[in-house]
């Protein structure tokens, strides 16, 4: 089998490569026609078509990846004009990110519609559509009216190239016991109920430290927030390359999900959920539809029943106190996500999907 990822995408998104990783594992021959996303559509199709003309012709299915839509229309062109199938994986739609989560534009303004749109035409064309829960899969098909029929869930899983235990030092021979949280800041993450929690558990604890490590929508206003409490267990640091991002998780005690209040934050389940789950960190989160698909609170994670500062702070002091639960949740984290959502278990489940609802091409 040979599928072709397609699309003006970024072939080192964790979600991509982590698809792309689980395939080959499986035996399937992956291969890519990409372009940078910086250029724009009326450059993007004849790059992209030239591309696919000289490297990819040769293949059985076409993969659309995450962020892609624009993308999709030329892809089902290609497909049809050879018999091949298209599947396209989202990951999240444009209308929900830029319009409900973002908040760029209102909801009744033209780029609202603009992005629906784009949204629904790639929905409409795939074959196939990809959703990391199934709660984002009710989601595409309440919003775009797809048949259940036509989604398909495949989670995000984790690169277990890099997310591994480390032999990291024994706390007692760490400065202080650390809670990190990375990411983009994004109104999902919830940045402001950490830094309201770490308030909280400085008049507790003056020898636990917060690291918030990344960049984004909401980072000034988290800043602010912290200068204006005058917190002095948190730190700030940009972003990281992967090799040291690990570094930062090994180092940590316990790692942070998400605690937004969006509709959006109820729907997914981040990488950094698996990826800190894969190096063996107990990891707390907002109890969410998403979430309670997967995991399972005190045994493999610590779910919050809503997004509060009172309650993460409380949370992160038991965890702390309680060393053995603690160690507990981490060490059956680590065991459910390398059983079900290493690189292998995702292209195994992937080809599963496949062979299920393209059985007569194969």
């Amino acid at each position: 089998m040979r599928l072709c990822f397609f699309g003006a995408g970024d072939p080192s998104y964790p979600r991509q490569a982590v698809i792309k990783k689980g395939l080959s594992l499986n035996g399937v021959e992956v291969s890519q026609c990409w372009i940078a996303q910086k250029y724009k559509f009326w450059s993007r199709y004849p790059l992209l078509f030239f591309r696919w003309l000289r490297f990819c012709r040769k293949i059985d299915f076409f993969l659309v990846p995450e962020f892609c839509q624009k993308d999709v229309p030329l892809a089902k062109i290609l497909s049809t004009l050879n018999s091949k199938k298209l599947i396209f994986d989202p990951l999240a739609s444009r209308y929900e990110t830029k319009i409900t989560d973002w908040k760029r534009k209102p909801a009744h303004s033209l780029a609202a519609w603009w992005n629906f749109e784009i949204d629904r035409w790639a929905f409409k064309l795939a074959d196939l559509v990809l959703a990391d829960t199934h709660a984002h899969k009710n989601y595409y098909c309440q919003k775009y009216k797809l048949s259940p029929n036509k989604v398909e869930v495949l989670p995000v899983g984790f690169d277990d190239s890099l997310y591994k235990p480390f032999s990291s030092q024994p706390q007692e021979k760490r400065d202080r016991f650390t809670v990190l949280f990375y990411g983009s800041f994004l109104p999902l993450h919830g940045v402001e109920v950490i830094i309201q929690a770490a308030d909280i558990v400085f008049k507790e604890d003056r020898f636990l430290k917060f690291k918030l490590v990344g960049s984004g929508q909401t980072l000034n206003k988290i800043r602010t927030l912290s200068s204006r409490l005058g917190l002095r267990n948190v730190y700030f640091e940009g972003w990281l390359p992967q090799e040291e991002l690990v570094q930062r998780i090994d180092s940590a005690d316990i790692c942070l999900g998400i605690f937004g209040e969006t509709e959006k934050a109820r729907r997914v389940v981040p990488h950094k959920i698996f990826q800190s789950m894969a190096m063996k960190k107990a990891v707390i989160t907002s109890r969410t539809p998403a979430m309670e698909e997967f995991f399972t609170h005190r045994e493999n994670i610590f779910l919050l029943p809503e997004p509060r500062p009172e309650l993460l702070a409380k949370a992160i002091l038991e965890l702390k106190k309680d060393k053995l639960l603690r160690e507990k949740i981490a060490g059956e984290g680590y065991e459910l996500v390398r059983q079900k959502f290493s690189p292998q278990a995702i292209g195994r489940v992937f080809l599963e999907i496949i062979r299920r609802n393209f059985r007569h091409e194969l």
